[in-house]
Parts: C-alpha cells; structure tokens; sequence
C-alpha cells in the first residue's frame, strides 16, 4: 500500500472511530437529576432544603427543589408520578389522609402499617424518623390558661364558655381532624370554626379573633410567644413522626443516596424543629440557610434543662 492510500486508510478508520465514541456518547443517557419536594409550609420547606443539601454534600450531585407543591395529596401524586423523588411526610398524615385506614396511636405500628402499605402499593419507601413527632397542637393563649388553670383537653371540654376555634382547611376534613377530636372530648364550640391559613392562626390567637387554635406541636412561634399546648391527656391524635418517603428507584440509581438521607435519622427532637421554624417564621431567615446551618451543626438544639 503506497504512503498516500494508507493516509487515507487510516485516516477512515480513524473517523470511523471517532464516529462509534460519538454515538455511544449521544446514546448513553445523562444522569437523572434529583428532585426533592415538600408541602407548602415552613417546617416542609426547611426539612426539603435539609434533604436536598444533604444529598448535594454527600453525593456531589445536582439536587433541584420542588418545594411548596401543595397539600398532602399533591406532593404524594408528584411523588407517585415521578415528579420529585422523594419528600418529607408524617406517618399520621399517611395513615389517614392518603391511605384511609383507621386512626391508631401505637408508633411503631403505625409507621410498619405505612411503610408495608406504600412499598406493596406504589413502590415507596419510608426512610426511619427524623426524631421529632409534628403531631397537632390545641393551643390556647398563656393568659388564658394561668387565668383558668386549663391545661388538658379534658378541662377544656369543661368550658362553659364556649371556645372561639380557628383551624386550618385541612383540619375540617380529616379523619384525625375536628371530627375525631369532636368525638373524644366534645369541645364546647361557639359557632363554626373559623377556617385560615395555618400561618395567620397565631396572630388570630393573639389579637382574640379566635381562643382556641388546632395548630402544630413543632410550630416557631411556640419557641418563644406566651402560648399554652392543651395535653391530648385521652390520646386521640395519632403520632405523626416525620420522615423521608423515597422513589425505590433513586436508590438503584443513585446507591450512596439511602445512606446519605439516613444520616439525618433521628437527628431532630421536637424542640429543636420548633427553633428551625422559629428562624424562619419569627426571625425571617432563608429556609435554605437554616438547612445549611443545621448541616454545619452551627445551632444549638439540645433542650433546656
């Protein structure tokens, strides 16, 4: 073969070479980006951004948010339909609200019900608890409660004045809502309740609009305003132990990411998520720069003796 043909012979399988790496390139599928999702409420959004850098810190990988979806049934759906590949949820939420079975107030049978029932039905998986339980909070005014030495929904049910109740939307079709609550302690109520926004309930609270609120346990301002949690002394609220719910799938593709969301497990009391939500409701910070902060281990969140 003569100089000027083995160019050119070379020359093609080079290019053809070239040609076979193109395509394998083109054909070979980008890595999925992560997408983390959650409700629409501060508590959701500070939990979202915690997940999202948690896997962006211990995977290196590009982690988008979907935070804010909606209710309880919305960020399910996204979940299912493959939307988001994972968000924060409460085993009592997922009992009653999408799984419609009866309310049970035992812990661990009620995280096993769920976590057998979501894997069996939609191939979800519930990560173990992040340590706190958000479970709903009867709340009345501090004063209020030193003035009339109310401090269980016993004594509340004892009432002759009947209560002013502020809730919101939710709290009216639930199971585990006013017509459960209704049904274990007959709460004396002055006309309907009065339906907001769960963000406007305190101010509500504060300035009389309402004098009994079903809010939440881990909400911020309870870290700091004279308010007073009413003792669910009859136990008729479910637990409501938050935790991680994750696409089976993100772990095939992504094998490092169970163990870098079960990092946070257990990591969360109670009291430590009512000062998070407190940096955002009451102290205006970034639910992103809470999230930060709590992965950099910068606040202090042991109880006070």
């Amino acid at each position: 073969m003569d100089r000027t043909a083995c160019r050119a012979y070379l020359t093609a399988g080079l290019s053809a070479a070239l040609a076979l790496t193109f395509a394998a390139a083109c054909g070979r599928a980008r890595p999925r980006m992560l997408v983390v999702g959650s409700k629409n409420f501060t508590e959701q959004e500070i939990l979202g951004e915690i997940a999202a850098q948690q896997l962006e810190r211990r995977l290196g990988a590009r982690v988008t948010r979907k935070l804010g979806i909606g209710g309880t049934l919305l960020a399910h759906e996204a979940l299912v339909a493959g939307e988001i590949d994972l968000y924060p949820e409460y085993t009592g939420t997922a009992l009653t609200a999408v799984l419609k079975l009866p309310v049970a107030t035992d812990p661990k049978a009620v995280f096993d019900a769920v976590a057998k029932e979501y894997r069996s039905r939609w191939k979800l998986v519930w990560l173990s608890p992040l340590g706190f339980d958000d479970t709903f909070a009867m709340v009345i005014r501090g004063s209020d409660a030193r003035a009339s030495g109310i401090g269980t929904l016993s004594q509340a049910a004892q009432r002759k004045k009947g209560w002013v109740l502020g809730v919101g939307y939710e709290f009216l079709q639930r199971p585990d809502g006013l017509r459960g609550l209704q049904k274990a302690y007959a709460l004396p109520l002055e006309g309907t309740p009065r339906t907001m926004d769960l963000g406007l309930l305190y101010a509500a609270l504060e300035q009389g609009q309402v004098d009994l609120v079903a809010a939440n346990s881990t909400d911020g301002l309870l870290a700091e305003r004279d308010f007073k949690v009413l003792e669910d002394d009859k136990r008729f609220f479910p637990p409501y132990e938050a935790a991680l719910v994750v696409r089976e799938g993100l772990f095939s593709r992504e094998p490092k990411a169970r163990a870098a969301l079960e990092e946070l497990s257990g990591k969360l009391t109670t009291e430590a998520m009512r000062k998070l939500n407190n940096l955002v409701v009451g102290k205006h910070h970034r639910p992103a720069d809470v999230a930060k902060e709590f992965l950099d281990g910068a606040f202090d969140l042991q109880p006070r003796p």
